[in-house]
């Protein structure tokens, strides 16, 4: 005999259908991220200090070509499904295969900024299209 009632089991997969329906698409990718983040062996974001080095995980959310000091610099906001953090590559006008909605693992120290984590010049590794 099983110690849960029968008719108590489709109440529960009824709930977690009715969860992930009335939970916004955001926070349904927010969690996907994380499950990711942790998979890797990576660092969440938001744990992440100054001046730690860490590796990270996450989908680039936006790719912007910004001037630092007068030296061309190719920032990237990456995002886990806990915190953004900004990716910068200084000395860089692009890069082939940093575009918005990419995933890439990308591992240096964190500095902050302006009140942002930024990450300086990262060892990064794309994610294989696909698993996106």
């Amino acid at each position: 005999m099983s110690a849960v009632p029968r008719s108590e089991k489709p109440a529960g997969r009824f709930r977690r259908m009715l969860d992930r329906l009335s939970t916004s698409q955001e926070d349904l990718h927010s969690a996907e991220l994380q499950e990711d983040s942790q998979a890797a062996g990576c660092s969440r974001i938001c744990d992440c200090d100054d001046r730690q080095v860490v590796k990270v995980t996450g989908t680039l959310r936006t790719v912007t070509l910004r001037p630092r000091a007068g030296v061309p610099a190719l920032e990237a906001e990456l995002f886990d499904g806990t915190a953004p953090l900004d990716v910068v590559w200084l000395g860089r006008r692009s890069i082939v295969g940093i575009e918005p909605g990419r995933r890439l693992i990308a591992s240096g120290r964190i500095s902050m900024s302006h009140g942002r984590r930024v990450l300086f010049n990262p060892k990064y590794e794309l994610r294989p299209l696909g698993q996106e």
